[in-house]
């Protein structure tokens, strides 16, 4: 005997709502990670301390290295702090009402928002409590700014994104097979009016 009884995540919400409410749930998740990561490196590490986390004798390859950052990617924008929480509650805000639009896509497509929305407010939160962000990540070998698990977020959320816009997403044929549908009846009636 199989057995088919399939536990449903939320049985109250629709099908369709269940994606949505799984995203936020994702995005949380990510937020939470994000901002437990800064209380300890903030808790642990001073300001401008570094400690080498995975080295090949002279080599160093990754560390943590806690610095502080009041700007943007790379310290753009420094000192602009309203600017930097305005422009993202928008963009977050903007972000959850297209996932809620979207919520019948693709689950790739609602997993990357909840990403990039994870990320926007994981930054915006130290932007709102300290007017700036934790930064700790480095990998030696590139010379490449300090970042974040949220800076993560952003990133991987934005290249799956991508993927499925390019790879995956339907909405741009069926608006062509629609007008191609709508070419061939116009034709198919003129032919008519012409017989």
């Amino acid at each position: 005997m199989v057995c088919t009884t399939r536990i449903s995540f939320c049985p109250s919400l629709r099908k369709e709502d269940r994606m949505f409410v799984i995203s936020l749930i994702i995005a949380a998740g990510l937020i939470a990670v994000d901002q437990i990561i800064k209380i300890i490196v903030n808790a642990n590490l001073e300001i401008g301390s570094v400690v080498e986390v995975v080295k090949f004798g002279d080599f160093k390859l990754f560390s943590l290295n806690h610095v502080r950052n009041s700007g943007a990617a790379w310290s753009i924008m420094e000192g602009k702090t309203w600017f930097l929480i305005g422009l993202p509650v928008v963009i977050c805000a903007l972000g959850v009402y297209y996932m809620y639009r979207q919520r019948n896509s693709r689950k790739l497509q609602l997993v990357s928002l909840a990403m990039l929305i994870a990320g926007g407010l994981g930054n915006l939160i130290d932007r709102i409590r300290l007017k700036e962000v934790i930064d700790y990540i480095k990998f030696e070998p590139f010379n490449f700014p300090v970042f974040n698990f949220a800076d993560i977020c952003v990133v991987v959320g934005a290249i799956l994104f991508a993927v499925y816009i390019i790879f995956l997403d339907d909405s741009g044929k069926k608006n062509t097979e629609t007008e191609n549908e709508k070419t061939e009846d116009t034709v198919k009636a003129a032919e008519e009016n012409d017989d």
